[in-house]
């Protein structure tokens, strides 16, 4: 969890993963494709080459949402996905 950056405006957790080219770009958003629907939980990213942007939003939209457990937990989950 350490590389994931936390921002208070707006509130999020944002991380930009680093690969060595497009195939292993293309396996970890495979991956992230399939924990994402397994959990229905959906970051938004970005991606090139080989790099991936994700960014994590509270799960509830309330303008006063902050980040609670279950949102750094799936940063977590995202994280062992590399493994």
């Amino acid at each position: 969890m350490d590389q994931w950056q936390e921002r208070k405006r707006p509130v999020c957790l944002e991380r930009r993963f680093e690969f060595d080219g497009y195939s292993t770009t293309r396996d970890f958003l495979d991956k992230l494709g399939e924990h994402s629907e397994a959990t229905q939980r959906f970051p938004d990213i970005s991606f090139g080459s080989t790099y991936v942007n994700i960014t994590i939003r509270p799960e509830n939209d309330d303008p006063d949402a902050q980040l609670n457990e279950a949102d750094r937990a799936f940063a977590a989950q995202i994280d062992a996905l590399l493994g």
